[in-house]
């Protein structure tokens, strides 16, 4: 099990595969985004998208199915996350395509008030098939620490 010990500033994992379905873009549009570019082919080539496109949080709940999946392979001591910083879509997703994702640990702390805790923040990359970023994130962890009678640094 991974602990807060375990973790170490500027390691990296490549991991996932997700493909995107257009059946799947216009449901999710047409339940939280239902923007026309979302959901309607036609409406969708007359704007910046130029086709039919994922909604840019629907391309989240993907980066979080991918994160989740590989959170099961690698167990962690996680206590939950505080939330994300700097999220940004760089890239459209479109049905067909196949996203992946890469993540660096960018920096770790432990709690001052929480010994028993610490947070790091990893940046998230996504990545289409053709190794084109479509989202960046900073995602912010919180995880158990192994010793929390150990002083903190």
């Amino acid at each position: 099990m991974v602990h807060y010990e375990d973790i170490e500033v500027g390691s990296r994992q490549s991991f996932g595969r997700y493909a995107v379905t257009r059946e799947e873009v216009v449901e999710y549009a047409a339940k939280y985004d239902p923007q026309p570019f979302h959901l309607d082919d036609e409406a969708a080539a007359k704007t910046y998208f130029g086709r039919l496109s994922a909604s840019g949080w629907h391309s989240c709940a993907m980066t979080m199915r991918m994160l989740v999946d590989n959170m099961s392979t690698v167990q962690q001591a996680g206590l939950g996350s505080p939330g994300i910083d700097n999220l940004r879509w760089l890239k459209p997703v479109y049905p067909g395509d196949v996203l992946r994702c890469e993540t660096e640990v960018i920096e770790k702390r432990r709690s001052l008030s929480r010994p028993d805790m610490g947070l790091f923040k990893s940046r998230v990359r996504v990545f289409n098939q053709s190794d084109e970023p479509v989202l960046e994130m900073v995602s912010n962890g919180l995880i158990r620490v192994r010793n929390p009678d150990a002083p903190v640094p």
